[in-house]
């Protein structure tokens, strides 16, 4: 039985792994990954929203919260890198989940005080 050390691992720096994921993302433009990574966002904020076939099962509106802001975050910050074409779906998926949350909500925030509103501004129901 051979022991591996920790560099060895294909998730830590150093290891094999590592090395190919690095070599993969280096290949993928930087509109992709943000592309990416806001639609990720999206997916999960709609679960924590309970809007997936499961329903309530996963909803949590604390965690909805933080992902909707994160999301209208990254949208703010790459409005200008990215292009309109990426960009206007993204901000009507992101106009839709902060409605879903709006809805969701016993108590609903102030409009300009929900998820995400500090960077979109305030999003009427």
């Amino acid at each position: 039985m051979s022991e591996t050390s920790p560099s060895d691992t294909p998730e830590t720096p150093g290891g094999a792994g590592f090395d190919e994921m690095t070599r993969d993302i280096a290949e993928v433009p930087a509109v992709e990954v943000i592309v990416t990574v806001a639609v990720n966002l999206m997916s999960a904020a709609a679960v924590k929203l309970g809007l997936t076939e499961e329903g309530d099962k996963y909803k949590d509106l604390d965690e909805a919260r933080k992902l909707v802001t994160a999301l209208a975050g990254l949208l703010d910050a790459s409005a200008t890198e990215i292009s309109s074409f990426h960009a206007a779906p993204l901000r009507d998926g992101l106009k839709s989940l902060q409605l879903a949350f709006r809805e969701a909500s016993v108590v609903p925030d102030e409009p300009g005080q929900g998820p995400g509103e500090k960077y979109t501004g305030p999003v009427y129901g």
